[in-house]
């Protein structure tokens, strides 16, 4: 029996679009099907639930599908599973019987929703990239790969190509041409309801993107996508100006330009006061570059106090915390005792020096770079003392030598000259 030139209702709202010119008009048997599987609003694709059933979902908007042909029993089938790996199964029974339909790129869009549902994101990046290199794009393949890119913890061009063209793609579909069979009441609630769910999902997206661009490893490629971030969500742009600068700054600390990190570092603290990080770092570069010694030690002391009283977030594990809150305070004493340390050649009092460092000592432990030069600091100090203690010295040079950092070399000479002495 000849295939039927029914659309399936699942692509009888993109019909017009897939044509290229004149709707299609439903004849009273279309119009029957269409009632049995459920006239569904683009709202329901718009909806990011994790678990929406993948009958109560639209892709592929724009494909008209043929009753009766293998492509419409394959969208039968996935509907009709009752778990992913059912959809999975009888979208791979398609896929090897029929590798050059026209349908594949739909077909994988359906893989990126059942593949979803079971956590596998390696699976949803991989068939929703064959999807993207296609040509085909809709909100929801757009953002069922964009959740996988930030569930598995990765990045990619393709993913941050993806997030910044969503906007225009989620305008598109929130402004759809109105069906002939819709009065005017509620094609306007529909029509807000569409709004509102467009909002939520640049918002998701807005939120993907500083998921994503901390994973770029390259700083001058973060500053360029911050700017076409600001262009792609103007209002997010706006929204959290905060968090973009604070991405800047981060950058900047990334490529080692350490005039645009104080640039943007003090611009952030001008907007968040209480933010640690920032603090600790320009407190850190101000001592160490010894330019304005007073304010390294009110911005240091500032984040210690912040880092003690620090709440852990939601979401964060007890360990990741303790870890955090560690760095932030041992990096606060770490440029404490380096500002008394620099005191010590006119005020010869090593002791509130010797303090700082060797707390900063215990808390770095998870950081052989700033461990080392706090190491390497109390070395020096206790050179210092009168008369040098050469065997604390030596300890703790040799335990600065020991670590992998850029301290090593310097920790070593300091370490051979100490010997020597000690030896005298």
């Amino acid at each position: 029996m000849a295939p039927s030139t029914v659309l399936t209702p699942a692509r009888f709202r993109g019909a017009s679009r897939a044509g290229g010119g004149r709707p299609n008009l439903a004849t009273p048997v279309e119009v029957e099907v269409i009632m049995r599987k459920s006239f569904l609003t683009i709202a329901l694709l718009l909806c990011w639930s994790w678990a929406i059933p993948l009958g109560a979902q639209q892709p592929c908007l724009g494909y008209s599908i043929v009753i009766n042909t293998p492509e419409d029993q394959t969208i039968l089938a996935v509907n009709g599973a009752e778990n992913p790996q059912e959809q999975i199964d009888a979208l791979d029974k398609f896929t090897q019987a029929h590798a050059d339909s026209k349908f594949m790129p739909c077909a994988h869009e359906y893989y990126t929703i059942a593949y979803l549902k079971m956590n596998n994101y390696d699976k949803v990046i991989e068939h929703g990239e064959q999807a993207l290199t296609a040509n085909h794009q809709d909100v929801l393949l757009m953002l069922n790969v964009i959740k996988a890119y930030v569930g598995g913890g990765k990045v990619s061009d393709t993913a941050i190509d993806v997030v910044l063209k969503a906007p225009e793609q989620i305008n598109t579909e929130a402004n759809p041409p109105r069906p002939m069979d819709v009065n005017e009441e509620n094609w306007q609630k529909n029509l807000q309801e569409l709004g509102q769910s467009a909002k939520e999902l640049r918002a998701y997206m807005a939120y993907a993107f500083f998921q994503l661009l901390p994973r770029v490893p390259d700083a001058s490629k973060r500053l360029v996508l911050l700017d076409k971030f600001a262009l792609a969500f103007p209002d997010a742009a706006t929204e959290h100006a905060k968090a973009i600068n604070y991405q800047r700054f981060l950058a900047y600390k990334l490529a080692g330009d350490m005039t645009k990190v104080v640039e943007s570092g003090e611009k952030v603290v001008a907007e968040d006061p209480g933010n640690v990080e920032v603090l600790n770092l320009l407190a850190y570069i101000y001592a160490n570059q010894r330019t304005d010694p007073d304010k390294a030690s009110g911005y240091a002391q500032k984040a210690l106090d912040l880092a003690t009283g620090m709440k852990k977030p939601e979401g964060v594990t007890d360990a990741q915390f303790a870890s955090t809150q560690k760095l932030q305070q041992g990096m606060a004493h770490l440029t404490l005792g380096y500002i008394d340390f620099v005191k010590v050649e006119k005020t010869r009092k090593v002791g509130p020096a010797l303090q700082e460092l060797k707390t900063a000592v215990d808390l770095l432990d998870e950081n052989p770079q700033l461990q080392a030069q706090a190491l390497f600091y109390v070395g020096n100090a206790y050179e210092f003392m009168s008369p040098a203690n050469h065997t604390a010295a030596i300890e703790a040079l040799s335990r600065a030598a020991g670590l992998q950092s850029s301290w090593q070399t310097q920790a070593s000479d300091l370490l051979a000259k100490v010997k020597r002495a000690a030896r005298k």
